[in-house]
């Protein structure tokens, strides 16, 4: 996995009056000629029918379990006395140990209380329905009894059990759907495989000893192993590829021809070699308006990290991860939350404490989460998210109206509505010119987020949303909530947002904002930057003007910082588009985390 930062998405822009169906429940949009291309059985053949019967239980689900769990839990972080930058599981990479300093770790991984039937109990405890667990990362460490290599869990450690096994027998015992990730290209501690250069190195390897041919690599280890997890471990659901590096579409091939060893299995689109999977996989990142037309399934920490590191405590909140969750199944994907256990075989207190209070949230939430379908409004809606399944729409409200008002851009002349805590106790419905208002409790009855149930009355007919303004003063203020954003760039943060995972010159970022006071305006960005990923230039217009920049580091990503772009004049009261995209953007680096920008009336 590689390090990015989660993030909650919020646009509004001008929505056009338009009328539509509501779709069925549980089953997205999707073109009917991706089915063939994105089979995980190979098979040509396939219909969109049989397409979708495959994919139902994956998209009722919404939310599973992801495990990063191997021998980088030993070092948990530190390495030589030093603490390492980067995610966990990457310390290998990261602190360029050498494979026989790295083999040093399976002798100490002695996790005796790893217990198969608390993680599964702790999953639907927390309202998962699947769990994915690492069967080989990066370091190319096996957790499972492995024929094509000794470094594994079974034959290299003190532990002497193969966990994958105890967990394959604990899901089927509990009803919890059970699937691999594997990191097929890249592996560090067998000749040959895939290595990606990290920090100021010159060759993408650190030891002499992982240089060797890639294709012997793939015969000798990646392809006996996927066959192993896909042959002794019961049915597998999903099979969850990791970095393509180095994948032919003929080498992929001979990876992918494996799959139809799990008939009905769903994997991700990291294989390589023009296999696009059956989902994408956003990593750390809620992109702005899912993946039309494609199934999709974001992949994040509960910290900063994936693999276990000792001192990262920087927990996300129960609020912020039930809004991560709602904000996917708003734009129809799935949420596959990642859990880092210990060298001992325990997840942490802190993540087992966020995800028991997610199941009971869960619990009587559920059915606004489970088997819904994306919102059918066009943009997101700025006090919280929309999913609607069977004729209803579930409003989830992040902000509640201090005034018991909530307005929704629906011109229905009727509907119902109550909270979902309280299906009998209906809430008053007045159609007005600019959509529904919904009379509430003037205080939110969960401080994580409420679930109002509205049914509107015949085909849905939606209302424009009011385009935000100039301020009083002259000012003009792009912020993130207020941005219309497509591509893998979105808004991140809680308190404070920003807009950020923006990576390639195809993220389109603009406003559309009421000046009513035209002039000449200075412009200001509010933006951070890593030292050691500065470098994109960006090109910022409005009204066929164009002032351009360099990202220079401010630091580090969470330190912000001003920069001047220059002047434009606006020279009559008109709705103004403005927009920002980066023009080049340098290898590994991504542009920046902008928080705003801000036109001030020059005098």
């Amino acid at each position: 996995m590689h390090a990015q930062r989660p993030l909650r998405i919020i646009s509004l822009a001008l929505l056009p009056f338009v009328v539509a169906k509501m779709p069925s429940a549980a089953t997205p949009a999707r073109a009917a000629d991706a089915a063939a291309s994105t089979s995980a059985t190979s098979d040509a053949e396939e219909t969109p029918a049989e397409h979708d019967a495959r994919m139902a239980w994956w998209r009722n689900a919404r939310f599973g379990m992801f495990i990063h769990w191997g021998v980088y839990s030993v070092p948990a972080g530190t390495y030589d006395g030093k603490k390492i930058n980067g995610i966990g599981e990457w310390i290998q990479n990261y602190g360029e140990i050498p494979m026989d300093k790295y083999a040093a770790y399976p002798k100490q991984f002695d996790p005796v209380k790893f217990n198969a039937n608390e993680w599964v109990s702790l999953a639907k405890a927390a309202g998962m329905k699947y769990i994915v667990i690492t069967s080989k990362h990066h370091d190319g460490f096996a957790m499972f009894k492995s024929d094509a290599s000794p470094f594994n869990i079974v034959d290299d450690t003190p532990f002497k059990r193969d966990p994958l096994k105890e967990l394959a027998a604990a899901c089927q015992k509990q009803g919890i759907k059970l699937g691999f990730y594997y990191s097929q290209s890249q592996d560090w501690n067998h000749p040959g495989g895939a290595v990606i250069r990290r920090g100021s190195r010159k060759t993408d390897w650190w030891d002499p000893a992982q240089q060797g041919s890639f294709d012997d690599y793939l015969q000798t280890v990646a392809i006996p192993q996927v066959k192993e997890i896909l042959s002794n471990y019961g049915p597998v659901a999903v099979l969850w590829w990791d970095t393509p590096r180095e994948m032919t579409k003929e080498r992929a091939a001979a990876l992918h021809d494996l799959l139809k060893l799990q008939p009905g299995i769903i994997s991700n689109n990291r294989l390589g070699g023009g296999f696009q999977g059956d989902t994408e996989t956003p990593e750390q990142t809620i992109p702005a308006k899912g993946f039309p037309g494609r199934d999709w399934e974001t992949c994040m920490t509960i910290n900063d990290t994936w693999g276990y590191k000792s001192y990262d405590t920087n927990f996300k909140s129960t609020r912020r991860l039930l809004h991560n969750l709602i904000d996917i199944a708003s734009k129809g994907g799935n949420y596959l939350l990642n859990v880092g256990p210990n060298a001992e075989g325990e997840i942490p207190e802190p993540e087992q404490l966020r995800l028991r209070e997610m199941g009971e949230w869960l619990k009587v939430n559920g059915e606004a989460i489970y088997g819904t379908s994306a919102s059918p409004f066009e943009k997101q809606l700025k006090w919280g998210r929309c999913m609607q399944k069977n004729g209803k729409l579930y409003l989830s409200v992040f902000d509640w109206p201090t005034d018991g008002k909530l307005l929704v851009p629906l011109l229905n002349e009727r509907a119902t509505a109550s909270l979902l805590i309280e299906p009998n106790k209906p809430l008053p419905v007045k159609a007005t010119p600019d959509g529904l208002v919904i009379d509430v409790p003037t205080t939110a009855p969960d401080e994580n987020t409420t679930m109002i149930v509205l049914q509107p009355e015949g085909e849905l007919k939606f209302a424009a949303i009011p385009l935000p303004k100039q301020a009083e003063d002259g000012t003009i203020r792009l912020t993130p909530q207020d941005a219309d954003i497509s591509g893998g760039a979105g808004v991140e943060g809680e308190s404070v947002q920003n807009i950020g995972h923006w990576r390639t010159t195809k993220d389109a970022i603009s406003w559309k904002i009421g000046v009513n006071h035209p002039g000449k305006f200075d412009v200001t960005l509010l933006y951070a930057q890593s030292n050691d990923r500065d470098g994109a230039s960006f090109t910022f217009t409005a009204q066929n003007q164009s002032l351009s920049g360099t990202v220079q580091g401010t630091k580090n990503a969470n330190t912000y910082e001003e920069m001047k772009l220059g002047t434009i004049e606006i020279s009559q009261p008109s709705a103004v588009k403005f927009a920002i995209k980066a023009d080049k953007v340098p290898e590994n680096k991504y542009v920046m985390n902008l928080r705003n920008i801000t036109l001030t009336p020059v005098p």
